[in-house]
């Protein structure tokens, strides 16, 4: 009986031994798994660059410029010269006209169905008389515009190909981390395709755009990759190559592609509508800082701060200036820039509860949302405006001045207080730009006297120069804060 039961022991130990010697080669495996899918170093990129090739293409456009009056490209000859007869598109021809040329540009796309729709940058197809479309096995066809999205910097085309074309799918960019390797596509310099590789150096980055939200990546990224594809290793498009930063012009490892999470909802409304249709909430928000957080009462830096409700669905829900919103449709604000993100990612109609506070306590409201292509319009040809005025402009003491419109209003984020002449750009070669004024800035005096139209500000310094100053002092604002420049009347 002992020896059965030693044998029965026998067996039991050599069981648990087993199992546990598969338990630990099962959990080396997954570790080794998790090491791999972690580590996401690829032996090669081979197989994925000739698999997602033949869905990127590369864009040329051609754009007819005309030669300003005032900048020939050759010297004048007099009217009724026979030159003019006999190089008419040097000298504009008898009628007198200024003559044009052809500019092209190169840029590059990817198609996102077989039937042809395509996807680039804007600003690669903006001003296009004709877009050519050339595909990775050399064929060529004519694309149309479907519809483009200035703020993004997004562009759909069609093109009409007689047999499906091959294409690619968006990822979802926000489950792409920092460190993860990339590949970009595209047409660098007009080379040709091109592959590239990375990984992602920063994500949620952003340059200066409202619904900016770029990917960073060190993939070489070079003039003509514009609009090209950033493939994450599953063969997915996670973002549009849109930008770099470089005092050369050329790849230094600091490419951006706008978040494929973006893109796609642009996409998706402009193949529907033609158009994008964003939400609108209809605020003017300003970050909270410290200070702002202790004076309300807050626990914590977040949220957007309500500096004032016009007129839109914001009014309807009864928000009021000093609330602090700190939720939208059930995701935490950290800023305004996530507020603005999520409100315009958002469908229009969409009734949306917020979490606000104010006076010490939270609560919440309903809004339903407008369309901010629609407060857009109306902000820019105010009902009681006449559409056809432009506002005045100026150029005075190397400064391009202007009157406040509200467009202006909106894109620089002032109060509905704010009054004064805003500055469009500033010579670098005059005084006012060593005195730190910038495009932005508003001057809201000259010589202690508040101005609001460039005119006026031209009266006060013809007299000043008249009572023989040789300067004037301009009351400067910037982003709210005041301060004071002697400027030199000296043109």
């Amino acid at each position: 009986m002992k020896s059965i039961a030693i044998t029965r022991s026998d067996t039991t130990e050599h069981r648990q031994t087993y199992l546990i010697g598969a338990v630990l080669t099962l959990a080396l495996l997954m570790a080794q798994a998790v090491v791999t899918h972690a580590r996401g170093a690829p032996d090669s990129f081979a197989d994925l660059a000739e698999r997602l090739s033949p869905s990127v293409v590369n864009i040329t456009t051609t754009t007819t410029v005309t030669q300003r009056a005032d900048q020939p490209m050759m010297p004048q000859v007099p009217e009724g010269s026979p030159f003019r007869e006999l190089f008419p598109d040097l000298f504009g021809g008898p009628d007198g006209q200024a003559p044009s040329r052809r500019a092209s540009a190169l840029g590059s796309g990817f198609v996102i169905s077989a039937d042809g729709f395509i996807v680039t940058n804007n600003h690669v197809i903006d001003k296009a008389d004709e877009i050519i479309i050339e595909f990775f096995d050399g064929k060529e066809l004519e694309a149309t515009l479907v519809g483009r999205d200035e703020k993004t910097d997004v562009a759909v085309l069609k093109v009409e190909a007689s047999e499906p074309l091959p294409f690619v799918t968006f990822g979802d960019s926000d489950v792409s981390r920092v460190g993860d390797w990339v590949m970009a596509i595209g047409n660098p310099l007009g080379q040709g395709f091109t592959v590239t590789s990375g990984i992602i150096s920063a994500r949620n980055r952003s340059l200066r755009g409202t619904y900016d939200d770029y990917i960073q990546t060190d993939a070489a990224i070079n003039r003509g990759n514009s609009g090209g594809p950033l493939f994450n290793m599953d063969g997915n498009v996670v973002g549009v190559n849109t930008a770099i930063i470089s005092p050369t012009g050329g790849s230094i490892g600091l490419g951006f592609a706008m978040s494929s999470n973006v893109v796609s909802k642009v996409v998706s409304q402009l193949q529907e509508f033609g158009e994008t249709r964003r939400g609108w909430l209809g605020v003017r928000i300003q970050d909270v800082d410290a200070e702002m957080a202790d004076a309300l009462g807050l626990d914590k830096v977040a949220g957007a701060l309500v500096s004032d409700v016009p007129e839109g669905p914001a009014t309807e829900a009864g928000i009021l200036a000093g609330d602090v919103i700190l939720q939208f449709d059930g995701k935490d604000i950290e800023d305004t820039r996530e507020l603005v993100r999520i409100v315009g990612n958002s469908g229009v109609g969409d009734s949306v509860r917020m979490l606000i506070y104010r006076d010490g306590k939270t609560q919440t409201v309903k809004v339903v949302l407008g369309r901010r292509e629609d407060a857009e319009r109306a902000e820019v040809v105010p009902a009681s405006a006449d559409p056809t005025d432009t506002p005045e402009e100026a150029e005075k003491l190397g400064m391009t001045l202007t009157a406040i419109t509200p467009e202006l209003r909106e894109r620089l984020n002032l109060d509905n207080n704010a009054k004064g002449v805003a500055v469009i750009s500033v010579d670098e070669t005059k005084d006012a730009f060593d005195k730190g004024i910038r495009s932005g800035d508003i001057i809201a005096e000259v010589g202690q006297t508040p101005v609001s139209t460039p005119s006026e500000l031209s009266d006060i310094f013809k007299q000043a120069r008249d009572s023989g100053r040789k300067s004037v002092l301009l009351l400067v604002q910037r982003d709210g804060n005041p301060r004071f420049v002697a400027l030199s009347l000296e043109e």
